[in-house]
């Protein structure tokens, strides 16, 4: 079992994440209902076992939880996925979602970037601020070092583009963390290190 616990505490926020590639449940208190929808969705479309509980200060605003919890779930990859040796590396597919279309494309090559063509119709999402999106997939591909691609062909509604990204990062995630069958011991890069 490939899995990662992680805990991070700032004098902004105090997360306890675990993550298992393999699977398990999905158990997400953030104090944000919203991006606790996301990260079930993400998890649920994943495959993945994600137990995560975040204290922040969001009185104040959602940023420093969400931005927090991007850093500790790329981190938990980070952990869970060791040297690489046998995964499958890349993932990527179009999503429909009603109204959206979206593209997601993941290499976990151990070089963080982010390709972000989605526009937001709305700026908010109930009280969710839609700008946090973006603060999150960001401190996810940096602690993570993957490039990571969202590509939005259509989409009106907010709530259904931010769904969509959800779900299809968790599937292309799982694409690109699969062990390929017959190539366990084997490094996917002619460096021979990822």
């Amino acid at each position: 079992m490939r899995t990662a616990m992680i805990e991070r505490k700032t004098a902004e926020t105090q997360i306890r994440l675990t993550l298992t590639l393999e699977g398990g449940e999905a158990r997400i208190d953030t104090g944000i209902g919203f991006l606790d929808h996301m990260l079930t969705l993400f998890a649920r479309h994943g495959g993945f076992g994600l137990d995560l509980v975040c204290h922040g200060d969001i009185e104040v605003d959602d940023h420093h939880s969400a931005e927090d919890i991007g850093i500790a779930l790329g981190q938990a990859f980070r952990e869970a996925l060791g040297d690489k040796r046998g995964i499958t590396r890349y993932g990527d597919m179009t999503l429909p979602m009603d109204e959206v279309l979206m593209l997601c494309a993941v290499d976990i090559s151990g070089r963080s970037c982010l390709g972000f063509g989605v526009e937001m119709p709305q700026a908010k999402v109930g009280t969710f601020d839609t700008e946090l999106v973006k603060e999150f997939f960001l401190a996810f591909v940096r602690t993570a070092g993957v490039t990571l691609h969202f590509h939005e062909f259509s989409g009106e509604n907010t709530h259904h583009v931010i769904e969509a990204m959800f779900k299809s990062f968790g599937r292309v995630m799982a694409q690109a963390c699969r062990i390929q069958p017959g190539r366990e011991d084997q490094v996917p890069s002619t460096k021979g290190l990822l």
